[in-house]
């Protein structure tokens, strides 16, 4: 119907950013799944090492189907990145995203560069720090 999706990859920096947008069928979750494959050749870091900043402010409530479809996009263990980010907007649909990515460990943030500077950060050890902080679950609730 309305679905936009842009994948994008710096292979300089190993990031994967998204952009998905609108209403979503099953033929357009399939595109986007095909360019989200084709973006992940262009990463130059080890499988799994890269971050990704996936942008949904513009994302409209999906149909029940097209959210289980997204879980298990996103439950593919070959696409995984070593850390997660979310854009969104104080909707409804941030549920919808809340539950799809229950499997995924991700921070949720209200603006593009929170969430690149979490992504982009130096970081101590491996998976430091809560998946969702009370101060930035604050921010996009």
């Amino acid at each position: 119907m309305d679905a936009n999706y842009r994948v994008d990859v710096d292979p300089v920096r190993n990031v994967v950013r998204h952009y998905l947008a609108g209403f979503f069928e099953p033929a357009d979750v399939e595109r986007y799944v095909a360019a989200r494959n084709a973006a992940h050749q262009r990463l130059t870091c080890a499988p799994n090492q890269h971050v990704t900043l996936v942008d949904v402010r513009d994302m409209k409530i999906q149909q029940q189907d097209i959210v289980k479809t997204f879980t298990a996009v996103m439950a593919d263990p070959r696409y995984h990145s070593r850390k997660l980010a979310f854009v969104v907007a104080l909707s409804l649909a941030r549920m919808q995203l809340l539950r799809a990515s229950a499997n995924r460990s991700a921070q949720y943030f209200s603006s593009i560069e929170e969430a690149e500077a979490w992504l982009l950060a130096d970081e101590d050890c491996e998976g430091s720090g809560p998946a969702v902080s009370d101060e930035r679950s604050k921010r996009v609730a």
